[in-house]
């Protein structure tokens, strides 16, 4: 008999299958505080991860993603508006999204910064271009994970925590260690309920490495975002050297394609040509002059003999004279029988 896991690890009773985002993580319906959403998210998550290991591994996997799906939908301002649309919840005029409020103003109502803190971490926003969440933790007004939630909070994005969240290694795969370096991202898993990609970075997505995830899954993406630091440390974990086998990076542009191309032709321009095969008068030509070096070598011969085997203290006795004449007449004989072409 099958495990049900959200009877047996959370509790919920049979009647409420398959559990919404409110019962999955054990919230009473349509709660608008993300503290709360968030708190009891990682009480689940700690909970359900206690068999991450055992012999329900992967049952203890699909229940983590499910968990993470209904957190991040709830904690996305827009998304849980129509999540909540559609379950029925009746929204006031005064309800609907409107404009969001910057970071400095999120963190002043949570009581995190003094109106001092704001002025300072302004004045080196201009004077040193940095963002505003960095200057507030770079002047220690707020340590960074409540500076980059409070930036989701403004940007109306999920925040998450990556130590609280394992990502598919498969979506892993897909993605080069150079890209994830290079944008400070994390592909997390694609969530199959909207065929999206999720993806947890520092900053805002840029268009390229958007359009670069699109041309690889062929899917949209959906970014989340999370701390500096985590992000570091994950892809330290999850791209350490060896991890996972390196995937070719994607073309993206005709100028890459176009390089690419003259590349190629560059190096076949560097490929030395193959020698053309010899004609028959050249050949002939060739064997003709063999023979010639042969027939004068043959004399050379004659004469080593003449003066180092032959012993005679006559010049040109009877032995030297049939040496000069024989050894040549033999080398002419044997070219002729196979080198000396025909006509």
């Amino acid at each position: 008999m099958a495990l049900d896991v959200y009877k047996e690890w959370l509790g919920i009773p049979e009647d409420q299958r398959p559990p919404d985002h409110y019962q999955l993580l054990r919230l009473v319906q349509f709660e608008d505080n993300a503290d709360k959403i968030q708190s009891n998210y990682r009480k689940l998550n700690a909970h359900v991860r206690k068999y991450a290991t055992g012999q329900y591994m992967d049952e203890s996997q699909a229940l983590l993603n499910e968990l993470a799906k209904a957190m991040l939908c709830l904690t996305d301002a827009e998304r849980k508006h129509e999540y909540d649309a559609q379950l029925g919840r009746e929204f006031d005029e005064d309800e609907e999204p409107g404009a969001r409020p910057p970071i400095e103003k999120i963190l002043l109502d949570q009581g995190e910064i003094s109106p001092q803190q704001v002025d300072d971490a302004k004045r080196m926003h201009e004077n040193l271009g940095i963002d505003m969440r960095d200057a507030l933790v770079q002047l220690k007004a707020v340590k960074a994970d409540v500076s980059a939630r409070a930036l989701a909070t403004s940007m109306g994005l999920p925040f998450v925590d990556l130590a609280e969240m394992i990502p598919d290694d498969s979506v892993l795969d897909r993605v080069p260690r150079s890209m994830v370096k290079q944008h400070s991202i994390l592909p997390l898993f694609v969530d199959e309920d909207d065929d999206v990609l999720l993806v947890a970075s520092v900053n805002p997505i840029t268009a390229d490495a958007e359009d670069d995830l699109r041309l690889r899954f062929e899917l949209p993406i959906r970014q989340v975002l999370s701390t500096p630091l985590a992000i570091n440390q994950a892809i330290a974990k999850y791209y350490a050297p060896g991890a996972r086998q390196e995937v070719d990076e994607v073309v993206t542009s005709s100028k890459k394609k176009g390089e690419k191309a003259a590349q190629t032709k560059k190096a076949a321009k560097k490929k030395p040509a193959q020698k053309k095969p010899a004609t028959p008068a050249e050949e002939a030509r060739e064997q003709k002059q063999l023979c010639i070096i042969i027939f004068c070598m043959s004399f050379v011969a004659a004469y080593l003999l003449d003066g180092f085997v032959i012993d005679s203290d006559t010049y040109l006795d009877g032995l030297s004279l049939l040496a000069y004449i024989a050894l040549p007449s033999l080398a002419a004989a044997v070219c002729y029988a196979t080198l000396w072409p025909r006509r």
